[in-house]
């Protein structure tokens, strides 16, 4: 029978239907497993927001440990912390709604001024200036993975004129190369790219500078795919505006002037952080599973034992 750890007494109630095939062993990582247990486990699921390094310590008192699966399309944290042969697979598609709900309540919330609006009805102010629609703006969506792709789902029916930008060019989609030309016509441009070497500083200064004035960053991705020193220097001037998931420290630290930019919206990582992400890991490993028992090839696989 299949060993399998997950983390949490939901993930375990989703799946007790595979119970005659699969035993399914709750497990935090935070105590050691029984070692008659840790030598049956071949999978553990890793839990949501589970980022501490300290934490992953215990994957290595799992001796026959095959395959670690992640919550989150984010990966680059985790590649240091996996043991030896053990192969890693992301959460491709968990948060991608959850995302990119919140990507369009951000756009909408600065493009429509809400932020002001709260300040004015806390101040019993009525506030009723003209401001940016988001129908007719120039959108661009940098990435085309899973979260990408329900961005631009979700921006179709506000008739904005939508561009994507991918690492190579295809049918619809524009290549990296591209991105100067492309930003100096954007009135909005959406992060949605994972972080890698080759994403760092994607907009740097000299790309910032090519936006035009007004136009609104919003982050979705990581924090380091932008160069916060060049954002805040732009943001400080009145120039462009901003609203951001993911900051460059992370937790933004509370004396971080980027708390105070002007126009500019912060949330605290929030993207995949709704309800929304549970069924979507059960549904996740479940396939997972399935996969195992067949002896097939899993989904998501992003380093090979």
């Amino acid at each position: 029978m299949l060993t399998v750890t997950v983390p949490d007494t939901d993930l375990l109630h989703r799946l007790d239907d595979l119970s005659d095939r699969v035993e399914l062993v709750l497990w935090d990582l935070l105590s050691p497993l029984p070692t008659e247990v840790a030598e049956r486990v071949s999978l553990v699921q890793i839990g949501h927001y589970w980022v501490q390094p300290d934490r992953w310590r215990r994957l290595t008192e799992v001796p026959n440990l095959r395959y670690v699966q992640l919550p989150s399309a984010g990966f680059e944290h985790a590649l240091p912390l996996i043991p030896p042969g053990v192969t890693l697979c992301n959460g491709r598609g968990v948060h991608s709604t959850g995302t990119a709900e919140l990507a369009l309540a951000l756009i909408l919330a600065a493009q429509r001024g809400l932020p002001d609006a709260l300040v004015a009805q806390r101040e019993g102010r009525w506030f009723s200036p003209e401001l940016p629609s988001l129908a007719d703006r120039r959108v661009l969506v940098v990435g085309a993975g899973s979260v990408a792709q329900a961005v631009v789902d979700r921006l179709r029916p506000f008739e904005v004129e939508l561009s994507l930008v991918a690492r190579t060019a295809r049918p619809g989609v524009h290549g990296i190369d591209e991105l100067p030309q492309l930003l100096a016509r954007t009135d909005i441009v959406v992060l949605t790219v994972p972080y890698s070497a080759s994403t760092h500083h994607l907009l740097d200064a000299e790309r910032l500078a090519a936006l035009p004035d007004g136009a609104l960053v919003v982050n979705v991705a990581r924090g380091r795919v932008v160069d916060t020193e060049a954002l805040l220097a732009e943001l400080t001037s009145g120039r462009l505006r901003a609203a951001l998931d993911v900051t460059d420290p992370e937790p933004l630290p509370a004396e971080h002037p980027l708390w105070h930019a002007p126009n500019t919206i912060i949330t605290a990582h929030q993207g995949g952080n709704s309800d929304a992400t549970y069924p979507r890991v059960a549904a996740l490993l479940r396939r997972q599973l399935e996969h195992l028992l067949a002896g097939e090839p899993l989904d998501n696989v992003v380093t090979h034992s």
